[in-house]
């Protein structure tokens, strides 16, 4: 694992300068109508993670002690236009539990032979949440049908069609996408060859704790930020009558899914960069310069996290950061 320190700098109180340059450039966020729900928040723009409200609003999940593998997915990916980055900070925090999880979509692809690898980038996949119209009506709000962030983005029904197999368009490195709940089937194949294939994604993930990333949450206000176009993450619900899990969730607005055939997988890369020095066999490299910009860094590593460095300093908390990611991720 890489530690990178950032210090003074404090994005919890930003400087104007800093809020006028971003409001210039406009990236757009996804909108979630969060607003209709009972713990909800006015702007439709913010998801409130909370533990309470997901009792009452997931029933049928609350019981899958034995099935966690179902919690792996990438945000938003039924939109025609899917989100890019996430950025989640946790505001209430249970005394034990609570980890979140990430793994490398980009991992996940180079672990795939190249013959495979081929079959993969020619197909397409369904995704779509039904499940979320189903809860809104049993608990009376409403899915936000106007433009949601893109004007792509409209009417009542998630679905979406994207590629299995993605390039992202900050690193040029293909990713699986195809993976988790909202995944409806892989197109063009039968329905048991569609489950083998999700089934199998998931499976390289769960299996292969070395392209994953657990994060355990110190602080209320702590904060990560990733990737969707090449990651993907998973709570863990084992924290039940330890205190609720309350946070708040940002999606950015990405762009059409989409596979670059001159695009090459993450390995491949890293290999010809001579920037890193990398075993080919074991992949472990080591970084010899780091990305000037947050965005090629963050599209590059599994998740970029930012804590208080000092838990001690109460007067200055929220002055230096810590960006956790994985060495083997990082493309300078």
């Amino acid at each position: 694992m890489c530690f990178l320190i950032v210090e003074n700098v404090n994005i919890l109180q930003p400087q104007k300068s800093e809020v006028d340059e971003a409001m210039e450039k406009k990236p757009g966020l996804l909108v979630v109508a969060n607003s209709g729900r009972e713990h909800g928040v006015k702007d439709d723009e913010i998801s409130v993670i909370s533990s309470v409200g997901r009792k009452k609003l997931y029933k049928s999940r609350n019981s899958r002690k034995q099935s966690a593998r179902r919690e792996w997915h990438s945000d938003i990916t039924f939109e025609p236009i899917p989100s890019n980055y996430t950025l989640l900070r946790l505001t209430e925090l249970p005394q034990a539990g609570g980890d979140t999880l990430w793994a490398s979509g980009y991992e996940v692809y180079d672990r795939i032979s190249e013959p495979y690898q081929k079959f993969l980038e020619s197909l397409t996949a369904t995704y779509a949440q039904p499940e979320f119209n189903e809860i809104a009506k049993r608990n009376n709000f409403h899915i936000h049908v106007g433009p949601r962030g893109a004007p792509e983005n409209v009417g009542e029904a998630l679905i979406a069609e994207h590629p299995v197999i993605r390039t992202n368009p900050v690193t040029g490195w293909k990713s699986v996408i195809a993976v988790g709940s909202h995944v409806q089937k892989v197109n063009g194949v039968s329905e048991e060859e569609s489950r083998h294939l999700l089934d199998w994604f998931v499976t390289l993930i769960v299996e292969n704790h070395d392209l994953q990333v657990r994060n355990r949450w110190l602080t209320p206000n702590d904060l990560a930020i990733w990737d969707n176009r090449s990651v993907y993450h998973a709570a863990t619900w084992d924290y039940d009558g330890l205190g609720p899990r309350t946070g708040h969730r940002a999606v950015g607005l990405g762009e059409r899914p989409y596979l670059d055939p001159k695009s090459i997988g993450r390995r491949e890369a890293l290999a010809k960069d001579p920037s890193t020095k990398c075993n080919k066999e074991e992949m472990h490299c080591e970084v010899l310069a780091w990305p000037d910009r947050l965005v090629p860094c963050v599209s590059s590593i599994w998740a970029f996290f930012i804590g208080q460095k000092d838990h001690q300093d109460k007067q200055n908390i929220t002055t230096t950061y810590i960006c956790l990611c994985s060495s083997i991720d990082i493309r300078p």
